[in-house]
């Protein structure tokens, strides 16, 4: 059995911070170095990608333009990968995942999107179990096909 790749696109929002304990301000966390940095991920049977926003987008600038973006992220990158994680801040994720759910025909693949209420770098911070669960159910295949085939939103359990 071959390894699914996943493909984590970084668009914005509170999952993707982590505190600088120098100047004690919030900034963007690098997913490049995702695996590093939540080895918890190396459990999973599955090869995790990313792909971010250059800048990432604020809940409160979220509009349609940004849906347009992130559906073409996944429309170029669909034949390459075997599931989508979109991690995007909390404020919008429902409106942003279901818009993406009608722009998304024909969807075959999983394209889970997730966010969290604290930071990734924070102690008790909810975007690990967020970010750890919605990549397993993006990588979950039975008998060589996705189980999950829609646009869905994982969020705390």
């Amino acid at each position: 059995m071959t390894k699914r790749k996943v493909l984590l696109i970084y668009t914005g929002g509170t999952i993707g911070m982590i505190k600088d304990y120098v100047s004690g301000a919030l900034k963007a966390f690098n997913f490049t170095q995702i695996l590093k940095n939540i080895p918890e991920l190396n459990q999973l049977d599955c090869i995790i990608e990313s792909d971010s926003f250059e800048e990432p987008i604020d809940s409160s600038n979220m509009n349609k333009d940004y849906y347009i973006q992130i559906a073409e992220k996944i429309e170029g990158h669909y034949k390459y990968y075997d599931g989508f994680v979109v991690l995007t801040g909390s404020d919008t994720m429902a409106y942003t995942s279901s818009a993406l759910s009608f722009m998304l025909e024909n969807l075959q693949k999983p394209v889970i999107f997730t966010g969290s209420q604290l930071p990734i770098g924070y102690l008790r911070t909810d975007a690990k179990e967020n970010l750890i669960t919605s990549i397993e159910i993006a990588s979950a295949y039975e008998n060589d096909q996705p189980i999950v085939k829609e646009v869905c939103l994982y969020f705390e359990y």
